[in-house]
C-alpha cells in the first residue's frame, strides 16, 4: 500500500442562489467556468449539506450504532446557521471519487484559482487524507 496521501477539494460559492442552481443542477449561466472546469476533469461538485443530510439518512436507516458521527451531523444540519454555511459548500468528486492524486488536485486547485480571484468561489481548499493534517472526529456523546 502506498503512504502518498490522497487529496480533496472544497469550495464554498459566495452567492446563496448560485449555491442553490449548482446543487439543483440548473442551468446557470454564472456558473459556466465552474461547469466547464468541472467537466475537463470528469468531476462534480456535491454539497456538503446534502453530504451530510445523506449520511443521517443512511444512519437512521442502517442503526445509528453503525455511524460513529450521527449525532453531531444531525446537530449540524439542525442547526440554522450551520445549515446556511454548508448549503454554499461543495466538496469535488473526480471520476465519482471522493479523495484523489495529488496531482489532480493540484491541478484542479490551479484552474479554480481565477475563479476565485473573480469572487465566484468566496473560498478554495484542499484537504489531505493525512490523519495529522485534520481534525479528529468529536467525542462520542448524545449531543
Amino acid at each position: 500500500m502506498s503512504s502518498e496521501w490522497q487529496y480533496q477539494i472544497r469550495f464554498d460559492l459566495a452567492d446563496q442562489s448560485q449555491a442553490e442552481a449548482l446543487r439543483r443542477k440548473h442551468s446557470e449561466p454564472s456558473l459556466k467556468p465552474l461547469s466547464d472546469i468541472l467537466g475537463q476533469y470528469d468531476a462534480v461538485a456535491k454539497c456538503q449539506f446534502d453530504a451530510f443530510a445523506d449520511y443521517v439518512a443512511a444512519a437512521e436507516a442502517e442503526g445509528v450504532d453503525k455511524y460513529p458521527l450521527h449525532a453531531w451531523t444531525k446537530a449540524t444540519i439542525e442547526n440554522p446557521a450551520k445549515k446556511e454555511k454548508y448549503l454554499k459548500s461543495f466538496t469535488i468528486y473526480v471520476q465519482d471519487q471522493e479523495v484523489y492524486s495529488k496531482q489532480i488536485a493540484d491541478a484542479l486547485e490551479a484552474d479554480l484559482q481565477p475563479l476565485a480571484a473573480s469572487g465566484l468561489i468566496a473560498r478554495l481548499a484542499k484537504y489531505d487524507t493525512n490523519p495529522a493534517n485534520n481534525p479528529q472526529p468529536p467525542a462520542h456523546s448524545g449531543t
